[in-house]
């Protein structure tokens, strides 16, 4: 039997160890996870080596009992149980696997770098660290679920898996749209400030090109031909209201055959969408669309 040990109520580090392991290391994918209080092993004998042999048993311990994969004896801040896990894997196997993307493998990284801040408390530094939405977050909810389901070690590890798997899928596409808006992007000029164009299956350019500070962000989609147009909300350092209704209308008298959507905020254009298959998609380009915008 493969086992898996980490420590009761396990937190982010612990549980995100588990999930490198079982996820990525080939062979451990239904490895049991069993539980200990913190510091202490199976066998009573720090490991001195990832995988153990115990009886008839493979063994990993992860962020507890002070072998290969804890980070306890260290004050290196700059390390957690999840991050020598990953590295653990990395080398032993990701590195060597071509199926295994360099934008996966980046994701990957990434994610254990959050980690590593998370478990040295540092996330108290991050952007409006007080601010309500950060209890929607994984932490929050890990934290939440534990006062909800208390002593439901196994609970906690399978649902924050779960949720670790989207959460790669979402590294991946960003790391995605970043490359998709540093090499493909096209930038234009607006009365409001800078926008940026793509033709592109990937969705997630539009909401990190907002964050990166583009005013308007258009998509097509190269597939089904379907449009979409967002403004910057209004915020209360920026006076400029950006409404696209003007936009609306004049795409709508140069392609009467498709069905565009402008959302009652003023600032969502929609032409086409997963929400609504019978909206007709649009003939125009993203150069064609963009000009329009220029002109606003």
């Amino acid at each position: 039997m493969k086992i898996i040990v980490v420590h009761s109520s396990p937190d982010l580090d612990a549980i995100t160890s588990v999930w490198f392991l079982k996820r990525f290391l080939p062979g451990w994918e239904d490895a049991v996870v069993k539980f200990v209080p913190a510091g202490e092993n199976l066998n009573g004998k720090i490991p001195q080596s990832v995988i153990e042999k115990i009886g008839d048993n493979e063994i990993i311990h992860a962020d507890t009992g002070l072998g290969p994969l804890d980070h306890h004896q260290t004050a290196d801040e700059n390390v957690c149980a999840a991050s020598l896990t990953f590295d653990f894997v990395s080398k032993s196997h990701l590195e060597k696997n071509q199926a295994i993307s360099k934008e996966k493998l980046e994701a990957l990284s990434r994610m254990s770098k959050v980690v590593v801040d998370v478990d040295h408390f540092k996330e108290i530094f991050w952007k409006d660290s007080t601010a309500d939405y950060h209890e929607f977050s994984l932490l929050g909810i890990l934290d939440g679920l534990k006062v909800q389901k208390p002593d439901q070690d196994g609970y906690y590890v399978d649902f924050v898996m779960e949720c670790l798997d989207g959460i790669l899928h979402e590294f991946e596409n960003r790391i995605w749209a970043e490359r998709e808006i540093a090499e493909k992007g096209k930038k234009f000029e607006t009365r409001f400030g800078e926008g940026i164009g793509f033709e592109t299956i990937n969705d997630t350019v539009i909401k990190l090109s907002q964050k990166m500070g583009y005013v308007i962000v258009i998509r097509k989609d190269p597939r089904k031909g379907y449009v979409r147009i967002k403004a910057k909300p209004k915020s209360e350092e920026d006076n400029k209201d950006i409404d696209l209704t003007l936009v609306y209308e004049k795409l709508k008298k140069i392609d009467p055959d498709a069905t565009w959507f402008l959302h009652i905020g003023k600032k969502m254009l929609l032409n086409g969408s997963v929400k609504n298959p019978k909206m007709r998609p649009s003939k125009l380009s993203v150069s064609e669309i963009i000009k329009v915008l220029e002109r606003i």
